[in-house]
Formats: structure tokens, C-alpha cells, sequence
């Protein structure tokens, strides 16, 4: 399947990633981008969403492999109805390793 979403981004050209944030009350966000150290940073700013404005400073956990568009925000989708105990192990699926 990982062979298949590198392939697929080669012809389609736009590099998504899903990626997982623990905000500073234990709660996790789960989003979408192209640039995974800009959308980081404007979290830590509170420009990124309503929802991590208030929940500072937030912590990268976990970013998928590079994926194209379609499949990053249907895995987004898929995450976000999982109960918190099994969203990281199945974003965990999509990554090369964890990230500290």
C-alpha cells in the first residue's frame, strides 16, 4: 500500500501529510498539509486553528508518509471518528517512525 500512495503522489504531484498534535491539556489534534513545519508553527502561533488557539503550546506526535490529497484528508476523516486509545496506532500505519 506505501509503494502505491508514493507511485500515486509521483503522477498527481501534491505531497499531503496527516499528522497528530498533543495539545498542552492532553487532548490530540488531528490535521492535513503541505507543509508540515509552517502549518507546526502556526499552531504554536494560534493562527492554525480555533481549537489549538487555546490549547498552547502543542506538541508534534505523529506525521504520516507523503500521501496525495485524497487519501490525506480520508485518513484525517478515519482518525478523527476513532475513540483517542486508537488514534495514534492507526495514523502510526502511514509513518516511517515516531516523531519526538
Amino acid at each position: 500500500m506505501r509503494a502505491a500512495m508514493a507511485q500515486d503522489i509521483k503522477q498527481k504531484g501534491s505531497i499531503w501529510r496527516v499528522y497528530i498534535l498533543c495539545c498542552a491539556d492532553g487532548t490530540l489534534y488531528t490535521g492535513v498539509t503541505t507543509c508540515l513545519d509552517r502549518r507546526l508553527s502556526a499552531h504554536q502561533k494560534g493562527t492554525a486553528s480555533r481549537y489549538t488557539r487555546s490549547r498552547r503550546p502543542v506538541t508534534l506526535l505523529l506525521a504520516s508518509l507523503p500521501m496525495n490529497r485524497s487519501q490525506a484528508l480520508r485518513l484525517e476523516i478515519e482518525i478523527k471518528k476513532l475513540p483517542k486509545a486508537r488514534k495514534l496506532s492507526r495514523l502510526a500505519f502511514y509513518c516511517v517512525t515516531d516523531i519526538d
